[in-house]
């Protein structure tokens, strides 16, 4: 297993003693990259990972990652199923971000398990997009060549469909990425082609292993993509090799069709079963302060793109409302759909051998900063997503503090499988495997949270030259430790947040002389890892800035009471 040292490199983790499903503790050897690692059939094993009684003989374990689109860290609270298999019996993280909190980059770097400054793509929109991204190695392609049977059900890149990909250079309406077993991808058709789409509820068109499925018009398509997750289960199950399914859900992102009574922004349709739910519960958005009353009264402290935001209306605020109960409804019923996927794997005999992982590509704002929806921004609700894991050796329905991020996840699953060195043949990874958190505990917080997003395309480029922005992708570059947050934009703005008492950022400590010295070190470190590749991006952050475990258990704990006494239900 790999794990990153102090000084950025990569080193191997030394033999330790884990629980495996309630058997007694078994002391195994984990190694990092075994010449083995890379064939079907390796005799090496993940330590606590490999389920017992397996009749693999590859026992490697399965890994099923489920993603949302756009959710919210509190918009768990309206997923029980996923809160009860999850998290009472897995590990739900705390301090879980997307390094590049919009759809397309995101998820990108998912697949690549590198910053958006090193794959390059920024946006979901224009030549930022699908376009941009080279899909010619991805993490699906290391575990296939690895010995794992790999399927993508859902989403993939914001344009796929429509735009050309990068890697033929012709459209990419039946195009199949190299590495997967099976491709059941949504596809944004071409316009005037009469195809359903992906951010259609109801009517939705894949591209089933290159040929067009244009048969699911008037299925939810929560339930048909966890129908045929459920499907490839099946079919994967049983003796042989283990597999990898991405489960790339839309709820709860906006999505057609228009529905009688929606507010004035976009919002996810919803059966009409579910309609209404949660209208007792949700009686204003979670942007907005408990009582009523000012979102943010002061924005002097905020770059002038944000102090042009007004606050909310009346009618403004009701529509805020109107669609986080329209969002918590989509995901309720993603959460049913968790339960039938856990099923399916419990039923097909694969649940005891199965890491299965539940996170976002990006968060959401519903009014905090008077932002009445969106994302990309480097703060708290943009860049915060859930993550749950569950699986051999993690059941324990414990809290995790270390920050993990979406990059690090890939890290964490190539490690899983035992697939890294492959993998870094022809990529190197940015992330750093979150293994040992998992099965160990918290090792604390010692490396930046990189974040970074594109905003504007027409910006001055002999400013963005002398602040250290390189070319024009990205509009700001963020660092998150373990109690400040830094954001500094490529037109010069600037930002320096302390959570231990301001959670909610309402004041941008910048000008503040009490904190020249602690502004003077983020601002080193954002120059440090702006550009970062590789194990620099897991350069160690300097002592005063660290935090153990306990530090940051204690300064995590105190940030959600802070957010909870504000905005909590």
């Amino acid at each position: 297993m790999t794990t990153r040292s102090s000084d950025g490199r990569a080193r191997r983790t030394a033999s330790y003693l884990v629980p495996v499903l309630g058997l007694c503790l078994l002391p195994l050897l984990m190694t990092g990259h075994s010449t083995a690692a890379s064939t079907p059939g390796s005799t090496t094993q993940r330590a606590g990972v490999a389920g017992a009684g397996s009749s693999r003989a590859d026992d490697r374990p399965n890994v099923v990652v489920i993603m949302a689109d756009d959710m919210r860290t509190d918009e768990l609270r309206f997923m029980p199923t996923t809160r009860r298999v999850l998290g009472r019996h897995g590990l739900r993280f705390e301090n879980s971000f997307s390094t590049n909190p919009m759809c397309c980059p995101a998820r990108a770097s998912f697949l690549v398990g590198q910053h958006s400054h090193n794959h390059k793509v920024f946006s979901s929109l224009g030549r930022w997009g699908f376009k941009s991204f080279d899909d010619s190695y991805t993490i699906a392609t290391a575990l296939k060549g690895s010995g794992y049977r790999t399927a993508l059900v859902g989403k993939y890149l914001n344009g796929y469909g429509h735009q050309h990909s990068r890697v033929t250079g012709g459209p990419s309406l039946r195009y199949v990425p190299a590495g997967y077993t099976d491709w059941y991808a949504s596809v944004e058709p071409p316009l005037g082609s009469g195809l359903g789409g992906t951010y259609h509820y109801d009517h939705v068109t894949y591209n089933h292993n290159g040929s067009i499925d244009d048969s699911h018009d008037g299925e939810y398509s929560t339930v048909g993509i966890s129908r045929i997750s459920r499907r490839l289960v099946r079919k994967y199950a049983g003796p042989g090799r283990p597999f990898f399914l991405w489960a790339s859900f839309v709820a709860p992102h906006e999505g057609l069709p228009s529905e009688a009574g929606d507010p004035h922004f976009p919002t996810p349709a919803r059966p009409q079963w579910v309609r209404g739910r949660f209208n007792d519960v949700i009686a204003r958005a979670p942007g907005v302060p408990r009582g009523g009353g000012r979102i943010e009264a002061d924005m002097s402290d905020k770059p002038r793109f944000m102090r042009v935001l007004h606050e909310p209306s009346t009618r403004e605020r009701r529509s805020m409302r109107d669609g986080a109960r329209q969002r918590a409804e989509s995901l309720y019923v993603l959460d049913r759909e968790v339960g039938h996927i856990v099923r399916s794997l419990k039923r097909a005999g694969e649940w005891s051998n199965t890491v299965l992982m539940f996170t976002s590509d990006n968060g959401y704002f519903l009014g905090e900063h008077r932002k009445k929806s969106g994302k990309i921004m480097g703060y708290e609700p943009s860049i915060r997503v859930p993550f749950l894991v569950t699986g051999p050796g993690m059941r324990s329905g414990a809290r995790r503090f270390d920050p993990i991020t979406l990059i690090d996840a890939t890290a964490t699953i190539l490690d899983l499988a035992d697939a890294t060195r492959r993998f870094e043949a022809r990529r190197r990874l940015d992330g750093a495997s979150r293994l040992p958190t998992m099965l160990q505990g918290d090792r604390g917080w010692s490396t930046p949270v990189i974040t970074e997003g594109h905003m504007w395309s027409k910006v001055d480029r002999e400013e963005a030259k002398r602040l250290g922005f390189k070319g024009v992708g990205r509009s700001y570059v963020g660092v998150r430790t373990a109690r400040y947050s830094l954001i500094r934009t490529i037109r010069g703005t600037l930002e320096l947040y302390d959570h231990a008492d301001d959670a909610n950022q309402m004041t941008s400590r910048h000008r503040d002389p009490d904190y020249r010295r602690t502004k003077r070190q983020l601002l080193a470190v954002w120059r440090a890892v702006m550009d970062c590749r590789e194990d620099g991006c897991q350069a160690p952050l300097p002592g005063s800035l660290q935090a153990t475990p306990e530090v940051a258990r204690r300064l995590t704990l105190s940030f959600w009471r802070q957010v909870e006494k504000v905005h909590g239900y």
